[in-house]
């Protein structure tokens, strides 16, 4: 065959080149294509390529055969270009929404065989790259490279609108959507939007009721996994985070951030109808039910209704005779912290009114 191929390519180049036809103005069955292709691009300069050629809403796909200097397989719904036909398939399933790859073991489906693989290492605990500076070890070794930029402070990505920069190009991807308010994830069961699939699943998961995260030692279950974290401090009773002006400590870096504000004064959260400011955006939506008169946390024992989580709580003691809070001079026990505080001005002396 490699000697008929020669001879084609002596008897093309006897072709004069008034007689050559211009390669866009004719058309080749698909069994003729890789003959013309050949004697017009020689024989080193060959090789098969594949594109998909298939209706938009069809879902077969067949192939047919492309030069190398062409960007061969292309995505007939958004004109993406591939050049492996094992691409276009992956890609594709965007589209479809097809995930025919399964785990065995909690049943999450994938696009790609190899997410698969990755996502299994979660279960049996394969961590294989392990970072020289802490010791933490990772299943990837993309996420180890990115790990490892928090101890070299290294962020290649800037963000153009406020120069604030990040080691990951996804991460200064989230950022922008500060600025153009893009919120691309939507809630199917309340229309609430979001600007990352993560804080979307997180949000889900109060219409299921799903608390995945559990807490070893006392059972508590949480929605997120960085709640369970934070929680799991109050049994080692760690504070990590200090106040440089006063030393008081604090199990999470927000909470230090609000107990900060009392040091500067800083309070950027403004209640647009009364004009009072707050140090945190939660006290501010806190207090403006004041306003709107919204109550939404309901005991289910006497229906009374309040306008803050924490109000609840405090008034279901009344129903279970729950006392945290114990004096450790007298051993009195209270519902509320607010009230072992008065108590405590009693034994202090304290007459601050």
């Amino acid at each position: 065959m490699l000697e008929n191929a020669q001879n084609l390519l002596s008897v093309e180049q006897q072709i004069r080149p008034e007689m050559k036809v211009n390669r866009t103005e004719v058309s080749f069955p698909v069994e003729e294509m890789d003959l013309h292709r050949f004697m017009i691009d020689g024989l080193n300069n060959f090789a098969f390529r594949e594109f998909c050629v298939a209706p938009p809403n069809s879902s077969h796909i067949e192939y047919q055969r492309m030069p190398t200097k062409e960007k061969s397989s292309e995505n007939n719904q958004c004109s993406k270009t591939f050049m492996h036909s094992v691409s276009l398939t992956g890609h594709q399933r965007i589209h479809t929404g097809d995930k025919p790859y399964e785990c065995n073991q909690c049943g999450k489906t994938f696009r790609l065989r190899s997410s698969l693989v990755l996502h299994q290492r979660v279960h049996i605990r394969e961590k294989l790259y392990e970072c020289n500076q802490c010791g933490k070890t990772f299943s990837q070794s993309s996420s180890l490279v990115l790990h490892q930029r928090l101890h070299t402070r290294e962020k290649h990505y800037e963000c153009n609108q406020c120069g604030k920069t990040f080691g990951q190009s996804s991460s200064l991807v989230l950022h922008q959507r500060v600025h153009t308010g893009e919120k691309p994830y939507e809630c199917k069961q309340c229309g609430k939007t979001f600007s990352q699939n993560a804080n979307l699943t997180v949000h889900q998961r109060i219409h299921t009721g799903e608390k995945p995260y559990e807490c070893k030692q006392c059972g508590k279950t949480f929605r997120q996994s960085s709640n369970l974290v934070h929680h799991q401090k109050c049994h080692t009773g760690e504070k990590p985070y200090e106040c440089k002006q006063c030393g008081k400590t604090f199990r999470q870096s927000p909470h230090l951030a609000v107990h900060q504000t009392i040091h500067t004064g800083y309070k950027p959260y403004q209640c647009k109808q009364c004009g009072k400011v707050f140090s945190r955006k939660s006290y501010l939506a806190a207090h403006q039910k004041i306003h709107t008169g919204e109550k939404p946390y309901e005991c289910k024992q006497c229906g009374k209704a309040f306008s803050r989580r924490s109000y609840l709580a405090a008034h279901q003691t009344i129903h279970t005779g729950y006392k945290p809070y114990q004096c450790k001079q007298c051993g009195k026990v209270f519902t509320q912290k607010s009230h072992l505080v008065v108590h405590q001005k009693i034994h202090s002396g304290e007459k601050p009114y």
